[in-house]
C-alpha cells in the first residue's frame, strides 16, 4: 500500500507540473517517468505512463534495465512483445531492450471518454519461459480542438420574449479529457444577448444564451451571433459556431421536456426496431406553435447507425447492432422543438447491458511442439493466454485440459495459463498428446472454445536392445567353405531413430580361440564361418554377440549362440581286427567239428564318423570257398554255413567288404585267414545259427521302433530347448560272447576325449540313435570315455577268450592290442 501510495503521489506531481508549466521538455518528463516506474517493478509489473501521439520509434522505456535483465538475453531468448486483445501499438528493440512506439496512439480512439486508459501488454522470452507484464497508461494531450455539432445554430424567437429568458444551447465537444476539455465559452459582442453557463444533472456544463433587452422585430428581425468553445489545454483550442436568431411574432411557450435527464437501459445484440425510451415534451400554445419535433442535436457517426428517434412520438428505437464491448453507455442530446422555432433540450443517458456473446478466446502465445520423455515434472510446454470480452460472470473463465494426461495448467499472471508437465513421460508408451484445451466462461448459458495442442515426446536412449531369444541355436555341416552363412541374430530396441540403429558384433566374453570361428555383419546381424571345421575334432561351440543401439550413452545387451556341427560322411572304416599289415595276415583256428552256424571270428571296423555315416555293413566279396562261410551284415561276425567236408581245404581265405551308410559310402576291406584244425575242442557258446529271415523281420520291427523313438525325442528337444542341452548318448551292443577288442590308441588320441568321437560310437552332446541287426541277442546301453574299469574288463575278457579259442597253437594267432583305452568298443 505504501508503493501504490508514492505512486499515486508522483502521478499527481506530474499532472501538476503540466498544468503550472506552459510547455515542458520531453525528455525531463520521460526521466522522471522512469523514476516512477522504479516502485511498479516491485508489484511484478511494469507500468510505464506515456502521453498520447508520441511521434514513431520514440522511447517509451528500456525494458531489459527495468526488469533487470541483460541486454543480450533479450535476442537470445527470443524475446518479443505481444498485446492481449488489441491491436499491436509497441515493438521492441532487442538491440538496446527500449520499448519503442511502432503506431499511433490515439487516446480517444483506444479508451473513448474513460477517465484511465491502460493497455496491457505481455513480454515474453523463450528458452526458458517466462512472461512479464507490461502496462501501458496512456496520458491525454490537448490535441483536440472543441467542436460544435452544429456551425451554425438557428433560433426563432418572438419579439415578446420576456427579458432573462434562458435558450440552452448546445456544448461543444472535445475528445479530450481535463483540462484540455472545454472550459469556458464566449459570445461575440452584441446589445441583446449574454452567456451563461448552467450545470446539468450529472455535472455537465452547458451554455445558455440569456435575453437582456427586449426584442424588436421591426427595428432587427435578425441576429448574428458568434459563440466560441476554448478548452484548457496548453496551448488552447477554440471551436467556433455561429447563432443565427430570427426574430417572430409572438410565441410565447416553448416545449418543455417531463425530465430534464432520461435514462434507459437495453441489452445488447437487441433487436432492430426494439424500443429504447419515450420521450415526451409539451408545449402550452396552440396550432403551429404548439406541434412540437423531435430530433438529436448531435449525434456521433457510430450511434447514427445504432438509435434512431421518431420526429412525433418521440420514441427511441433501435437502428442497428448495439454492442457493449464497444461502449457500455451512451449520452445522447435530445432537442424538442415548436412550429414558432422555439426548442428545449434535453438528456438520453442509454446504458447498454451486457449479455453473453463473446467466447472466450484462448491464443497460443508460445508452444513447445517437442518435449523430451525425461524432463522433469513441471517444465513448461506452452504459455496460453485466455480472456473473455464480457464482463461479469459472463467474463470469468475457467480453463481444462483433456483427462488422464500427464499435463496441468499453472497460472501465476492473470489470464496466462502454463502448461507444464504433471508426471513422468514414456515415449514408448505414448509418443504424442493430443490436449485438448477447454474455455468456458460463466455465462447463463455459458459458452466455451476448444482448442487442440500437439506435444511430441522426444525419444531418450532408455531401453537396451533385446534379443528375440537368450539363446540362439545353428547347426553347420563340417568341411564347409570358409564365408559360408550359419544363422541370423536379431535383436529390437523400442527407442527410435539412432537411439534404435543397432549394431552386432561378437562379444569380448567369447573365449579368445572361440571368437575367431565366425565373423558376424555388424548392421544385420548375419553369422559366417571365418574357417574350416572338422566334426571329428570339434561338435560344438559357443559364442556370446552384443547388440549396441546408437544412443549416447549406448546401450547393449548380449545373447548366447551355440552352434553345432554336423557329421559329413568323410572317414572311411578302418579295420581294427584282423589287423592288416603289409605280408602278415593273422590266422584263425576252428575245429574240423565245427557244426553248421559256429563263430569263427569276427570283423571289427570302426568309423570315424557318427550316426549313420558310421553304420557299417560286412559282406563276403571273395573266398576260397563261397559256400563255407558267411559274414553277419552289421556285427561281422563270421559263422559257418555247413559243416566242414574232407575234400575243404585246411587253409579258408575270406575278404570281407566294410562299407558306411553315408549318402556316398565309403569302404575298406579285412582278409581273413582261417585255419581248420582237427582236434580242437568245439566250444558250445560259440554255436548258434541266426536265422537271417527272422533278423530281417526283427531289424525291421527296430527300425519302426527306432523311428519312432527319435520322433518323440526331437518333439521333446523342440519343446525343451531353451531348458536342456542335448543329450550324449551312444548305443552299444553286446553279444553273448564276451569277446571284447580293444581299440589301438593310435586310433584315440586322449587329447580328443572333450570334443571329438572315438570310434563308431562314441560321446557326444547330439546322438543319432539307431538299431543293428542282431541286437535281439544283446541290450542297448549308454557308454562313457571315462569307464575305465568297464573297457579294462572286457579288453581282458576279450584276451582271455581268444588265448582259450586258439590253446592248441598260441603262436599261430598274433593279436596286437594297445593298452586300454576311454573309448566306446563293439561287439
Amino acid at each position: 500500500m505504501k508503493d501504490l501510495e508514492m505512486i499515486s503521489t508522483v502521478y499527481l506531481c506530474l499532472k501538476a507540473c503540466l498544468v503550472m508549466e506552459q510547455r515542458i521538455n520531453l525528455k525531463r518528463w520521460l526521466h522522471f517517468l522512469l523514476f516512477s516506474l522504479f516502485f511498479d517493478i516491485s508489484f511484478g509489473e511494469v507500468r510505464y505512463v506515456l502521453p498520447e501521439e508520441m511521434q514513431l520509434r520514440s522511447v517509451i522505456g528500456n525494458v531489459a534495465r527495468d526488469l533487470g535483465l541483460e541486454v543480450r538475453e533479450l535476442d537470445a531468448r527470443r524475446a518479443r512483445v505481444v498485446a492481449e486483445g488489441t491491436s499491436q501499438l509497441c515493438e521492441l528493440d532487442t538491440a538496446s531492450g527500449n520499448l519503442l512506439i511502432s503506431q499511433r496512439i490515439d487516446r480517444e480512439e483506444l479508451c473513448a471518454q474513460a477517465s484511465v486508459c491502460i493497455i496491457q501488454y505481455q513480454l515474453l522470452l523463450e528458452d526458458p519461459l517466462q512472461a512479464y507484464s507490461l502496462v501501458l497508461d496512456i496520458e491525454d494531450i490537448n490535441d483536440n480542438s472543441p467542436v460544435f455539432a452544429a456551425r451554425e445554430i438557428n433560433l426563432d424567437l418572438v419579439e415578446s420574449t420576456v427579458l432573462g429568458r434562458r435558450f440552452p444551447l448546445e456544448s461543444a465537444h472535445d475528445p479530450d479529457l481535463g483540462t484540455n476539455s472545454v472550459r469556458e465559452y464566449k459570445l461575440s459582442p452584441n446589445d441583446h444577448f449574454a452567456l451563461e453557463m448552467s450545470t446539468q444533472i450529472n455535472g455537465n456544463a452547458y451554455p445558455e444564451l440569456v435575453l437582456k433587452k427586449a426584442l424588436d422585430r421591426e427595428a432587427q428581425a435578425e441576429h448574428v451571433l458568434k459563440i466560441n468553445g476554448i478548452d484548457g489545454g496548453n496551448p488552447v483550442r477554440s471551436g467556433t459556431a455561429s447563432i443565427h436568431i430570427r426574430v417572430l411574432d409572438a410565441n410565447d411557450n416553448v416545449p418543455v421536456f417531463s425530465q430534464r435527464v432520461y435514462k434507459a437501459s437495453v441489452p445488447e445484440n437487441s433487436a432492430i426496431g426494439t424500443v429504447i425510451a419515450t420521450l415526451n415534451a409539451t408545449d402550452l400554445d396552440e396550432g403551429v406553435y404548439g406541434e412540437i419535433t423531435y430530433s438529436f442535436s448531435h449525434l456521433s457517426d457510430k450511434m447514427g447507425g445504432v438509435v434512431e428517434m421518431n420526429p412525433l412520438s418521440g420514441e427511441v428505437r433501435v437502428a442497428g447492432v448495439i454492442d457493449y464491448e464497444e461502449a457500455s453507455k451512451h449520452e445522447l442530446d435530445v432537442q424538442a422543438k415548436d412550429g414558432g422555432g422555439q426548442a428545449s433540450h434535453c438528456k438520453l443517458i442509454i446504458d447498454v447491458i451486457d449479455v453473453n456473446d463473446n467466447k472466450p478466446v484462448i491464443e497460443v502465445k508460445s508452444a513447445s511442439a517437442n518435449v523430451a520423455e525425461d524432463c522433469r515434472p513441471g517444465t513448461m510446454v506452452a504459455l496460453i493466454n485466455i480472456y473473455d470480452l464480457d464482463t461479469g460472470n459472463s467474463g470469468r473463465v475457467t480453463c481444462t485440459i483433456s483427462d488422464h494426461v500427464p499435463f496441468k495448467f499453472v497460472s501465476e499472471v492473470k489470464n496466462y495459463y502454463m502448461l507444464v508437465t504433471d508426471g513422468i513421460l514414456d515415449r514408448e508408451l505414448q509418443p504424442e498428446y493430443n490436449i485438448t484445451v477447454t474455455a468456458t466462461d460463466g455465462g447463463s448459458p455459458s459458452l466455451s472454445s476448444v482448442k487442440v495442442l500437439t506435444i511430441v515426446v522426444n525419444d531418450i536412449n532408455d531401453n537396451p536392445p533385446t534379443f528375440t531369444q537368450n539363446e540362439f541355436n545353428a547347426n553347420i555341416l563340417e568341411n564347409q567353405p570358409v564365408g559360408t552363412f550359419v544363422m541370423k541374430v536379431k535383436a529390437e530396441d523400442v527407442d527410435d531413430a539412432s537411439n534404435a540403429k543397432l549394431l552386432y558384433y561378437i562379444s569380448k566374453d567369447t573365449n579368445s580361440e572361440v571368437s575367431s570361428f565366425l565373423t558376424i555383419n555388424s548392421e544385420t546381424g548375419e553369422l559366417f564361418t571365418s574357417r574350416l571345421f572338422d566334426y571329428e575334432q570339434s561338435v560344438h561351440f559357443q559364442i556370446k554377440v552384443t547388440a549396441r543401439d546408437g544412443g549416447d550413452p549406448p546401450l547393449s545387451t548380449t545373447c548366447t549362440v551355440n552352434v553345432f556341427i554336423k557329421d559329413q560322411n568323410d572317414n572311411a572304416p578302418v579295420i581294427l581286427y584282423p589287423v592288416q599289415t603289409t605280408g602278415f595276415i593273422a590266422e584263425d583256428m576252428v575245429p574240423l567239428e565245427a557244426p553248421r552256424g559256429y563263430l569263427v571270428t569276427k570283423v571289427v571296423a570302426v568309423d570315424a564318423d557318427s550316426g549313420h555315416n558310421a553304420w557299417l555293413s560286412y559282406r563276403i566279396i571273395k573266398a576260397t570257398r563261397h559256400d563255407l562261410f558267411i559274414v553277419g551284415l552289421h556285427t561281422g561276425e563270421i559263422r559257418t554255413v555247413r559243416p566242414f567236408m574232407e575234400d575243404d581245404e585246411p587253409k579258408q581265405s575270406v575278404v570281407v567288404l566294410v562299407t558306411d551308410n553315408g549318402p556316398e559310402s565309403l569302404s575298406a576291406t579285412a582278409t581273413v585267414s582261417v585255419v581248420i584244425g582237427d582236434g580242437l575242442p568245439v566250444l558250445h557258446e560259440l554255436f548258434e545259427f541266426a536265422d537271417e529271415s527272422q533278423a530281417s523281420d526283427n531289424l525291421t520291427l527296430y527300425l519302426i521302433v527306432a523311428l519312432l523313438t527319435v520322433s518323440s525325442l526331437f518333439i521333446l528337444l523342440i519343446s525343451g530347448v531353451f531348458y536342456f542341452k542335448l543329450c550324449r548318448r551312444g548305443y552299444v551292443y553286446r553279444s553273448t560272447t564276451d569277446s571284447l577288442p580293444v581299440f589301438p590308441t593310435t586310433y584315440c588320441p586322449s587329447t580328443l576325449t572333450d570334443f571329438s568321437r572315438c570310434g563308431t560310437l562314441l560321446k557326444d552332446e547330439r546322438y543319432d540313435s539307431f538299431l543293428t541287426t542282431g541286437s535281439w541277442r544283446g541290450d542297448f546301453r549308454f557308454g562313457t570315455n571315462t569307464d575305465t574299469d568297464t573297457l579294462k574288463k572286457r579288453s581282458a575278457a576279450y584276451q582271455k577268450n581268444t588265448l582259450r579259442r586258439t590253446s592248441t597253437d598260441r603262436s599261430s594267432l598274433k593279436v596286437r592290442a594297445g593298452p586300454p583305452h576311454p573309448c566306446y568298443v563293439v561287439t
